[in-house]
């Protein structure tokens, strides 16, 4: 058995400092340093580090047989090229997450409370997290008192104040200065979402924070996939990579520190400050531990802390909004709404099912039990939307998240709900789900002509071929205009035993868009086949596909050639395998589906999103896209809105020839509502 010893440097609160402070183990160290826990039993021998001599953390094992500490083995590994116990010959993409059971025993080791002076609860340490972000006093009081503190000046974040050209991401670089990279501003990047006119200029001028976070996901096994959806890269006009979308019940959405918006800087010290978008979908495939070191944004915060009782909608993130207002903004989904349930004392329950809906991410009010707390306060309903409990974020959440944020909660619990109009409407009666807009109005077919992003573009193949009736074209699908994303027909595969295999023509990723004259472009998925199968029962079948392009240089696409076969090839099942996006950005405009997004707030509310795109004249004309969903704004509470989105028009008008500064005040002008035609398209999974 290993004693470990009680480290003591975290048990008096002088000199503790939140910037300084590690959000997971509540300890003072470098990040790049272990966490340092204060272990209060003796640890077997077996669950110890060979390297540390501390017990294991994120333990992984050699292929010769010993166990060690992600961070210790990998910065051995840095300087040496052997296992430290018997010196046979190691790599660190050799070795793998130890086991489950391994892992398990880990986490129930018994830590006390590293601010042991004035908290001195012990729990297991997969428990201290979250008892350091809920429960311990003293994590609580070095955040509040780092809220508290003067926030950085606008001029500061926003970069450059005027028209917004070029200063987009003047916030990042100010909060990361020590990535050089991102020093230089980018051309053609506009931020509405943080745009004053000078009448807006008084007390509820807000700043706008964001911070740079490192996040650790381990995979269980090599090709299993981290759940995310990626958007951007240096060859399109996002330049950064973003995350659009987190996937339910994923490694990151267990994780739950990641989040829609979040900009990816580096991945286990490889800068994804400047690669294409197939590099970086390539190093988040590494296996194993990755280590992402994220920009993500907090959201505005009131510089005149008199305003949080009177413009309580003007602040960034959910939990700031004041207890006691109910009504906040009105989007098009329906109303944000503000609740406080006060218990009677600490233990008593509110008397609320929380469910996920099979079609939508979140947590949802299914029911509220008779005679329970939040039942007899009648502000909730059931089906409302459940965005944040006591300021933790729950957009994306899980009911069992949910539930342990309520039952860590003192005597006030904060609920941030959506409310659709249709509940209300109906008194709060209806258990159905969000109101559907009609189909035409949801998603349909663009009218919108341009052209697509600088670097992108379309060439259409066709094949004329004579077979026997009864002989197979060889080719799986997927898409159809009854998908969720409304993408068009695609080749998923095309097998080796099937005519098309033989002419070489057709390649996986093709969209369909004809087979004998029969237009595929606009069908669903049934319809698709139903036609196909129709169509190549006949002797002689003309196809035409179209093939989407980007232009690189020889250089690149040589270097990226592996990367796309690792990115694409990985998932080789034709029933799974899903194109980069990347792949959509080159189809003409004709092909893509559009849907309005209504957006509606109050005068002194920020939209919430910022633009990268435009006309410049060494870029040419290039599309808008959505880079950034700011948390606590109407853009973020409506939830429609993504990343990598493509804002097509604004209010009917298109955007197609406009620059920053003809763009910049149509969206100042719209005070209370606006309506955004954009084009989405799934980004890349990994």
């Amino acid at each position: 058995m290993a004693t470990t010893e009680t480290k003591v440097s975290g048990s008096s609160t002088v000199g503790l400092s939140w910037a300084r402070v590690c959000k997971e183990c509540g300890q003072q160290h470098d990040s790049q340093d272990s966490h340092l826990y204060e272990y209060q039993d003796e640890v077997d021998d077996e669950l110890v580090c060979h390297i540390c001599l501390q017990p294991l953390l994120k333990p992984m094992d050699t292929p010769c047989g010993h166990t060690y500490c992600f961070h210790c083995l990998s910065n051995f590994l840095k300087e040496q090229d052997f296992c430290p116990v018997d010196r046979q010959r190691l790599q660190l993409h050799q070795c793998r997450p130890s086991s489950l059971l391994v892992r398990n025993l880990l986490d129930k080791l018994t830590v006390m409370c590293p601010h042991c002076a004035e908290c001195q609860q012990t729990m297991q340490r997969c428990e201290l997290q979250p008892h350091l972000h809920n429960r311990c006093p003293v994590f609580r009081r070095l955040r509040e008192e780092a809220e508290k503190r003067k926030r950085p000046s606008w001029n500061e974040l926003k970069g450059r104040k005027g028209d917004g050209e070029g200063s987009g991401d003047a916030k990042h670089s100010a909060t990361l200065s020590r990535n050089s990279t991102r020093d230089q501003p980018e051309p053609g990047l506009i931020n509405p979402a943080y745009e004053e006119g000078e009448e807006d200029n008084n007390s509820l001028r807000s700043s706008l924070v964001a911070e740079a976070t490192v996040v650790e996901l381990i995979r269980d096994e090599p090709g299993e996939e981290l759940g995310l959806r990626i958007v951007g890269g240096k060859d399109t006009p996002l330049g950064n990579i973003v995350i659009q979308e987190i996937v339910r019940d994923s490694i990151a959405a267990r994780d739950g520190r990641l989040a829609p918006g979040d900009h990816i800087l580096e991945v286990n010290d490889i800068s994804l400050a400047s690669v294409p978008h197939t590099r970086a979908i390539a190093v988040l495939q590494l296996p194993s531990l990755l280590r992402l070191t994220v920009m993500q944004e907090k959201g505005f915060k009131l510089r005149d802390q008199r305003s949080d009782q009177n413009q309580p909608t003007s602040t960034g993130s959910p939990g700031s909004h004041g207890p006691h207002s109910n009504a906040t903004s009105s989007n098009n989904p329906g109303t944000v709404l503000q609740v406080t349930l006060v218990k009677s004392q600490r233990t008593e329950p509110l008397g609320i099912k929380l469910i996920r809906k099979s079609d939508e991410s979140g947590v949802f009010i299914l029911d509220l039990l008779a005679g329970g707390l939040a039942a007899k306060d009648g502000k909730l309903r059931n089906n409302d939307k459940v965005l944040a409990i006591n300021g933790h974020d729950l957009r994306h959440g899980t009911p069992e998240s949910a539930a342990q944020i309520i039952q860590a909660s003192e005597m006030r619990v904060n609920f941030v709900v959506m409310r659709s109009a249709e509940a209300q409407e109906e008194g709060g009666s209806s258990r159905t789900s969000r109101r559907t807009p009609e189909p035409q109005y949801f998603r349909r077919r663009s009218t919108y002509m341009k052209d697509p992003p600088g670097g992108f573009s379309s060439q259409e193949k066709t094949v004329s071929l004579k077979k026997e009736p009864r002989l197979s074209l060889g080719i799986t699908i997927a898409g159809g205009r009854d998908c969720r994303s409304r993408l068009p027909v695609y080749i998923t595969s095309v097998q080796p035993v099937g005519c098309l295999h033989r002419d070489g023509t057709i390649k996986r990723g093709d969209v369909l868009l004809s087979i004998n004259g029969v237009d595929l472009t606009q069908l669903t998925y049934n319809e698709a086949v139903s036609v196909l199968k129709a169509q190549t029962a006949q002797s002689q079948v003309v196809l035409r596909v179209i093939q989407t392009l980007s232009e690189e240089s020889e250089e690149d696409a040589e270097a990226n050639d592996d990367e796309l076969d690792i990115a694409e090839d990985s998932r080789d099942d034709s029933l799974n395998w899903t194109p980069l996006w990347t792949r959509w950005l080159g189809l003409p405009s004709h092909m893509h589906w559009c849907r309005d997004i209504v957006l509606q707030k109050t005068n002194n509310e920020s939209w919430g999103f910022s633009i990268v795109g435009g006309y410049e004249e060494s870029h040419g004309q290039q599309p808008f896209f959505i880079k950034t969903i700011v948390p606590g704004t109407p853009a973020h509470f409506d939830g429609r809105l993504k990343c990598g989105d493509e804002i097509v028009a604004v209010n009917g008008a298109t955007t197609v020839g406009m620059n920053n500064s003809s763009l910049i005040p149509m969206l100042k002008l719209q005070k209370n509502k606006v309506t955004l035609t954009v084009v989405s398209w799934p980004g890349s999974l990994v």
